[in-house]
């Protein structure tokens, strides 16, 4: 989709007419930028036509945004020069079911000449999508995600965090508890009845926007839910994932509640993954369902199933970008801490899920470590890249891991080949730096930008402890 021919002219402005029959006012565009903030742009509906022709105009300086909206620069990025234009995709209007007034759109990014931005992250996203397709792959591919809901009125009625902490930014200080609306034990139903009306207020509005929900339920940690939405194709994946996001955020506040999607909110707790599953095909044959193969991968899944996990160390400054990322990736707490693969093995970072017999969500794989930060345009067209570049290689799976690795010692791990995942977001970036096939993907613009954004988030972070990341990121995400 590209700068507003006349077709698209006349049919944005049908749509600005429906919407404006169903009561529509404004519409928020929005892009995530590299440190996995949504960011926006809004217009009132009357205005969607000349969007879709002309672009709304944006700073490239966005790029460098870090997650507290500090702004560093690049090679390329930075400073107050320059402009961008943002068309919105019509393709993914949606009226926006817990927002009356409002819909939604992503966009894509053009330089003012027309030509595709280089740093834009949903472009890159497309063009691995096409890259695929041009080596006769279909994939097809969901998030699971999970956020903490706390109350949302701090003193004097302030939106905030734990009641009674008085912080304007409403974090709860080092120790201070969150204050969770329910009590009930990890996946328990009680948590369900005591918010009933609330997950059914979220369910309902994902179905009027037309997200295929597959799970909702409670997680592990004290007031976090989960919910899992249908694979699909990689880019609607990732729009269905911003969508997603941002309508539970909307709904939690209309029940006067607050949605943290950060991977750490409270340190020492488990965290808030986001894990990515994606399945491969060729035509109307799907690749992980291959009876006569080894672990019923067809061997082009094998070797693209090794490129994903070869590449998973750099991978992590893509899906785990930020600090609090690595507070919630620590062994046997099921975030997949070692570079490992294994069937049904929910502590593996790559998970093959063989599903009964006839189930159609079944013979797929997922990533474990990543979670929320992460920009998710970002991430399926880096999960796309690396996998790609495995299958035009062979890379080989080594041999699955049963069980904790985390339980083998270190002897055991090291003469099976089982290696820690980057502790560190340094580490990660470092090993992101150096990746061939993940700059030659990105490009100098975007990858660029990218190990800018992780080296601020490095340097803003240096020294703090564990419970002032945790605190500082909470209400970021």
């Amino acid at each position: 989709m590209g700068p507003g021919p006349a077709q698209q002219w006349g049919d944005a402005r049908q749509a600005a007419a429906k919407l404006d029959a169903e009561g529509v006012r404004a519409i928020a565009l929005t892009w995530v930028d590299n440190a996995g903030i949504a960011r926006t742009k809004t217009v009132p509906t009357a205005r969607l036509a000349p969007a879709v022709h002309r672009g709304v105009g944006m700073s490239p300086v966005f790029d460098v945004f870090t997650s507290d909206d500090a702004i560093t620069a690049s090679a390329h990025l930075g400073g107050p020069d320059g402009d961008l234009r943002l068309f919105p995709d019509l393709d993914r209007l949606t009226v926006l079911a817990a927002q009356p007034g409002w819909a939604w759109a992503p966009v894509d990014r053009y330089d003012q000449l027309g030509a595709p931005h280089p740093g834009c992250q949903r472009q890159f996203a497309r063009r691995m999508v096409d890259r695929a397709a041009d080596a006769g792959l279909t994939l097809r591919m969901g998030f699971e995600t999970e956020w903490v809901v706390a109350r949302a009125q701090g003193p004097g009625g302030r939106p905030g965090g734990a009641a009674g902490t008085g912080r304007l930014d409403g974090s709860a200080g080092a120790g201070e508890p969150l204050d969770y609306p329910c009590v009930g034990p990890a996946y328990g139903m009680s948590r369900v009845v005591e918010l009933s009306d609330y997950l059914r207020d979220v369910a309902e509005a994902l179905a009027l926007q037309d997200i295929d929900v597959l799970q909702l339920h409670p997680e592990y940690a004290p007031g976090q839910f989960e919910v899992s939405t249908a694979a699909a194709d990689p880019l609607r994946a990732a729009d269905d994932l911003v969508l997603v996001r941002e309508t539970v955020r909307a709904v939690s506040l209309r029940h006067g509640l607050r949605a943290s999607f950060a991977p750490t909110v409270v340190a020492g707790q488990v965290g808030n993954g986001c894990h990515l599953h994606l399945s491969l095909s060729r035509g109307e044959r799907g690749l992980h369902r291959a009876p006569d193969q080894k672990w019923g991968l067809d061997p082009d899944a094998a070797a693209f199933l090794g490129g994903v996990l070869e590449a998973l160390p750099a991978l992590l400054a893509v899906g785990c970008p930020s600090p609090a990322s690595y507070l919630r990736l620590a062994p046997s707490a099921w975030a997949g801490a070692y570079q490992c693969w294994g069937v049904e093995n929910r502590e593996a970072a790559l998970r093959l899920v063989t599903g009964a017999p006839g189930d159609p969500d079944g013979g797929h794989a997922e990533i474990k470590p990543f979670d929320a930060a992460a920009n998710p345009y970002l991430a399926v067209g880096a999960v796309l890249a690396a996998g790609l570049h495995g299958m035009s290689a062979g890379t080989a799976l080594p041999p699955p891991v049963a069980g904790d690795p985390g339980a083998l010692g270190v002897r055991e791990r090291a003469r099976r080949g089982i290696v820690r995942l980057p502790s560190s977001l340094t580490e990660s970036t470092d090993l992101l730096a150096r990746s061939t096939v993940l700059t030659e993907a990105m490009g100098e613009v975007l990858h660029g930008a990218v190990i800018a954004v992780r080296r601020a988030e490095e340097a803003h972070f240096d020294g703090s402890e564990p419970e002032e990341i945790a605190a500082a990121t909470r209400w970021r995400y």
